[in-house]
């Protein structure tokens, strides 16, 4: 059993900020895959859809994406002018009354940012095959050289 505590957030906003706080910190990386949502249920004392709450409000901060079948990375941080912000300087939405509101749409229109957006998500899935082939990799190592 957990001890109490005296934060009144819901648990998936606890959890979304203790990882948030990670990713400002650079503990997690862009690129980097975050743990499941089976690890996140045992790190963070949650259930399954509070773990998974807490994943979507990062996703709509911008800070993680979901590759189906593979999991979640995290994002490199973009602000409102396309620019690249690192992510100790990323602030999330303002909230209100415990629920996060969703930020204005400020991406440009124009093919060439359809382009790039696209881009972006082939180059996220590869990266997210590159780090499955990895683990199959040295798992199959493992197995060789036990």
């Amino acid at each position: 059993m957990t001890p109490p505590t005296h934060d009144a957030r819901p648990p998936y906003q606890q959890a979304a900020e203790a990882i948030r706080s990670e990713i400002k910190a650079g503990k997690l990386k862009p690129g980097e895959q975050l743990p499941s949502h089976r690890e996140l249920q045992e790190r963070f004392g949650i259930a399954n859809m509070t773990a998974r709450s807490a994943l979507r409000v990062l996703r709509e901060e911008g800070l993680i994406y979901t590759v189906q079948g593979r999991g979640s990375y995290v994002a490199d941080v973009i602000g409102p002018g396309g620019e690249l912000i690192e992510a100790k300087r990323y602030t999330p939405p303002q909230t209100t009354a415990g629920t996060v509101e969703a930020p204005a749409s400020t991406e440009p229109t124009g093919t060439i940012t359809e382009a790039l957006l696209e881009v972006r998500d082939q180059l996220r899935t590869l990266n997210a095959e590159v780090q499955t082939l990895k683990r199959e990799v040295a798992e199959l190592k493992a197995q060789q050289h036990p």
